[in-house]
């Protein structure tokens, strides 16, 4: 954030100032200092929020305002690990199903804490229920 305040780059700045402050808003919910898992979760829900709200807006024709918004999402995506390859997800909904998961429930409950913030859990649901069904 201090560097860029000092590069004077406006909109880095907002979004990693208002992306702490949500940071923070977690830990007064936690009562105590916030895990890596709980900022990794933050910036997460951060970054869906902006593509989905620039999904909206392209809706309305407003092209600008939603260039905005994914700006701040790959702001964000910087301080999230890589995102997982479908094959990546597919190779672990395996090793679920082989564990002795049966249903799409018991296989998203293994999966999601590996890929939370690394890959959208709508599509993970997806590619269990197609493992699973085929």
């Amino acid at each position: 954030m201090n560097s860029a305040r000092r590069s004077r780059d406006r909109l880095r700045t907002l979004v990693l100032s208002t992306t702490l402050a949500e940071v923070r808003n977690r830990e007064i919910e936690l009562r105590g200092p916030a895990a890596d898992e709980d900022v990794r979760a933050v910036i997460a829900r951060e970054i869906k929020r902006r593509k989905e709200a620039a999904e909206q807006i392209r809706a309305g024709g407003r092209l600008d305002l939603a260039d905005k918004e994914e700006r701040e999402a790959e702001i964000l995506g910087e301080f999230l690990p890589p995102p997982l390859s479908d094959e990546d997800v597919r190779r672990l909904i395996q090793e679920a199903v082989s564990g002795g998961a049966t249903n799409v429930g018991q296989v998203m409950a293994k999966l999601m804490p590996a890929i939370r913030g690394r890959f959208d859990g709508k599509e993970a649901n997806r590619l269990a229920r197609e493992v699973l069904g085929g």
